[in-house]
């Protein structure tokens, strides 16, 4: 009897807290968020929500690059809370191991040969159809190589990434770094 009351308190509960997590509208294919309903700490709908997300690592060059899907995360969870996508400026700096992560298929196959496409190019061109600025470190990119020639259009070139990120913040983008 003990084992069938456990079995249904744990059933009770799973539904209690569920969670609604899926697909946004902005970018549905990346970055799933959970709809949170009424947060204490509401969000503002009104003002301009300005950020730049710094990107210098990878993980498996097989998947999308999590710190680049954290942009479709901020985006179509925002919008989802009631934030108009007129309403967000979002740029993304990459630096570090990062700027493999914006190649052209043939050159991202040619470094992770274990790869045949580079998964993270589909995630920046949804991205940057949304208004995203993608931004490579140009000391990062000459370091590791990366030109111009095999990057991906959508991405464009600073002078650094520590350019980017100080000019950004005084066009008041706040920094989202993890």
């Amino acid at each position: 009897m003990k084992k069938y009351l456990w079995l249904f308190a744990s059933l009770i509960s799973s539904f209690v807290f569920a969670q609604d997590y899926g697909p946004g509208n902005m970018i549905p294919d990346y970055g799933q968020t959970f709809t949170i309903e009424s947060p204490g700490f509401e969000t503002d709908t009104k003002n301009l929500l300005k950020a730049v997300i710094d990107v210098d690592r990878s993980f498996d060059p097989s998947q999308p690059n999590k710190l680049i899907e954290t942009a479709a995360r901020y985006l179509n969870m925002h919008e989802k809370a009631g934030v108009k996508p007129e309403n967000m400026k979002l740029a993304l700096v990459l630096h570090g191991n990062a700027v493999f992560d914006v190649m052209k298929d043939e050159f991202y196959s040619e470094k992770f040969p274990e790869t045949e496409k580079n998964p993270n190019l589909p995630l920046i061109e949804a991205l940057t159809r949304n208004g995203v600025q993608v931004i490579l470190c140009g000391q990062s990119a000459a370091h590791h190589k990366v030109t111009k020639e095999k990057a991906d259009e959508n991405a464009e070139f600073a002078l650094s990434a520590m350019t980017a990120l100080v000019q950004l913040q005084n066009e008041d983008y706040r920094l989202i770094k993890f």
